[in-house]
């Protein structure tokens, strides 16, 4: 029978602790990386960069647009000046992002295999990291389609939806890695579940329609608030404008995508705001009227004005790019307490 020595334990515990310690980081690294990714990817398709290296995933078959300078300078020449889809700068935007989005990858394997092997002592199942992992590959081939299919709405759009999805799965799972609070009384905060869940839902279908808008150039489709083009309800052509196999500013039939198309997609996206606003406001203000999440509810509320005034900025002053790139920020931010607001209720529900 073996004795067992006093204290032996000790170091084992204080390098499990440490490697816990390491997975909460390495989750928390990659969430940030994730929301960074987020709004260069914004930046790139707003700068039209999307095509600055018309190739996957090298540029013109090189590792840097450095590497590729005479062919960007030759397709500098056809198209006449840098003002087309390839320049240096567009070139870099590009690879750039894709940098990041490869290390975010690797970044994603590590820490499901981490979730992996050390599964008992996370008390966890490695079912999300794991996911995490078929995301992040399905993220890739979206981003290769958005080149060689030539940035055609649909498959933006769902690179963008698949941003967002990445960002809100490493959000919940850096949430499931955090002591739980206590609640004096959980059950106030139980009940925001329901509410808060709808509040999601609405919130991914507006930002469904905010990425349609985009990807569409339609975001100036109306320069006048409150109205659109001196109307409170103009001309629209809805069949085109969520037609949705098609082309970038074509039709389903190849021709060119009317105006009323655009301003169909356009006056959606507002529309979606005033409803989205006026439901998340309502939550906003429950929350902050509950004790145990009386602070995620205030940062809904703040965010929530916050997101507002940049959507009435970027019609009033005509999409600057800052603005503009800050306004799908925000998207992600009031996504992230959301879901932390309903996490927060689906833990209170256990206390309850």
């Amino acid at each position: 029978m073996s004795a067992t020595i006093p204290g032996a334990s000790a170091p084992r515990a204080g390098r499990q602790a440490a490697g816990l310690a390491g997975y909460r980081r390495l989750v928390a690294v990659a969430l940030v990386l994730t929301f960074g990714l987020v709004m260069l990817g914004a930046y790139v398709r707003l700068t039209d960069a999307g095509l600055g290296c018309p190739d996957w995933p090298g540029c013109y078959g090189k590792l840097t647009p450095l590497h590729a300078k005479d062919e960007i300078a030759r397709a500098v020449a056809e198209q006449g000046g840098e003002h087309g889809p390839v320049s240096m700068g567009k070139a870099w935007r590009e690879m750039v992002h894709r940098y990041f989005a490869q290390v975010l990858g690797l970044l994603i394997i590590a820490i499901a295999v981490i979730a992996w092997r050390r599964r008992e002592a996370l008390r966890q199942s490695p079912a999300l990291p794991v996911t995490l992992v078929g995301v992040v590959i399905l993220q890739g081939i979206f981003g290769m389609w958005t080149v060689t299919l030539l940035l055609k709405p649909a498959i933006v759009t769902g690179h963008l939806i698949g941003g967002l999805l990445t960002f809100s799965m490493l959000l919940w799972l850096w949430l499931r890695q955090q002591t739980p609070p206590r609640y004096v009384d959980a059950e106030p905060v139980a009940a925001l579940g329901a509410p808060v869940l709808l509040g999601v839902v609405l919130a991914c279908a507006q930002i469904f329609l905010g990425g349609w808008t985009s990807t569409n150039y339609a975001a100036l489709a109306c320069t006048d608030l409150p109205t659109c083009q001196g109307q409170w309800w103009p001309e629209m052509n809805f069949r085109d404008a969520f037609h949705f196999v098609r082309e970038l500013g074509k039709t389903g039939d190849g021709e060119n995508l009317p105006m009323q198309a655009l301003t169909a997609i356009h006056l959606m996206h507002r529309i979606g705001a005033v409803i989205v606003a006026c439901y998340l406001g309502w939550l906003g203000w429950r929350a902050a009227r509950t004790d145990g999440v009386k602070g995620l509810g205030a940062a809904l509320l703040a965010m929530l004005l916050l997101q507002w005034l940049l959507g009435l900025s970027n019609v009033y002053f005509s999409l600057p790019i800052a603005v503009a790139v800050a306004h799908n920020g925000g998207a992600a931010v009031l996504l992230a307490l959301m879901l932390t607001l309903y996490f927060r209720a689906r833990q209170a529900r256990l206390q309850v």
